[in-house]
């Protein structure tokens, strides 16, 4: 068994639903050592969320980013509001969706969807950089 650990730091984003896959490939190039694992994906922020969704279609992230909105807007009867009137909405946003993501590898390969990607969802107006840590954990080739 062969585990594998990281940090990934993200760039500052834009509100909304961005893939993300490509940075986690890039920067995990273990993956490829793995005949069958796991790759956790972990967010260490609490107004920003991950999930898996459509890969090929931009729409599709723009009515996440539509849909996430309608479920919870910003309104002045939040307390919590230090950060600005997106602050409560975008804790709330992350608890929905969550901020971590497992997902199988097989022979050196994630096992995503035709159609599937990781998501970062941003969900501040102005956030800073997002930083994700990666654990991959599995059986490299050739071993048993």
């Amino acid at each position: 068994m062969t585990w594998f650990q990281r940090q990934i730091e993200l760039p500052p984003m834009s509100r909304g639903f961005h893939l993300v896959t490509h940075w986690v490939l890039e920067q995990s190039p273990e993956i490829a050592e793995i005949h069958v694992g796991l790759l956790h994906v972990f967010l260490k922020h609490t107004s920003a969320s991950l999930t898996i969704n459509e890969n090929a279609d931009p729409d599709v992230r723009i009515d996440m980013e539509t849909a996430i909105n309608d479920i919870c807007r910003e309104h002045p009867d939040f307390i919590h509001t230090y950060e600005g009137a997106d602050d409560m909405p975008a804790h709330v946003k992350s608890s929905l969706l969550g901020n971590s993501l497992t997902i199988p590898i097989s022979k050196g390969n994630l096992v995503l969807g035709t159609w599937q990607g990781v998501y970062l969802c941003e969900h501040r107006n102005r956030a800073s950089g997002r930083v994700i840590v990666v654990t991959i954990q599995g059986d490299r080739k050739g071993t048993k």
